[in-house]
């Protein structure tokens, strides 16, 4: 139940954070969402910053790595733990699961987000 509740406060943190600094910047930049693309660039940094430090030595523990990696980074962007998976997949060599997940992930994202708002209008 502790590695749930770090989880959930990392979380919150992290969404809370993504929100002060992708607004501002995404109406700044309308055509571009730069908030969104920056808060996903300094989660998948943050992220191999986090987990590279806590598979090389002690000085984060199980749980400081949970709160930050999963908690943190995970309420911050989702697309960290992604393109950590992704690294994982081509560090393994493995170029087919690779390609296979990238695409489908990001085409089946985008349907997903299509049917989503299609199926909302039936509410109406």
């Amino acid at each position: 139940m502790k590695q749930v509740l770090l989880v959930f406060l990392g979380g919150g943190l992290g969404s809370a954070l993504r929100y002060l600094i992708s607004k501002p910047l995404n109406i700044w930049f309308q055509n571009f969402f730069l908030g969104t693309f920056l808060v996903n660039i300094a989660g998948c940094l943050l992220i191999g910053i986090v987990l590279g430090i806590s598979s090389r030595n002690s000085l984060l523990s199980a749980n400081n790595t949970l709160f930050l990696a999963s908690g943190f980074c995970g309420g911050f962007t989702t697309f960290s733990a992604f393109a950590f998976e992704k690294h994982s997949f081509l560090k393994e060599g493995q170029l087919l699961y690779f390609s296979f997940y990238m695409v489908s992930s990001i085409i089946v994202g985008v349907l997903a987000v299509a049917l989503g708002l299609w199926l909302s209008k039936l509410a109406d």
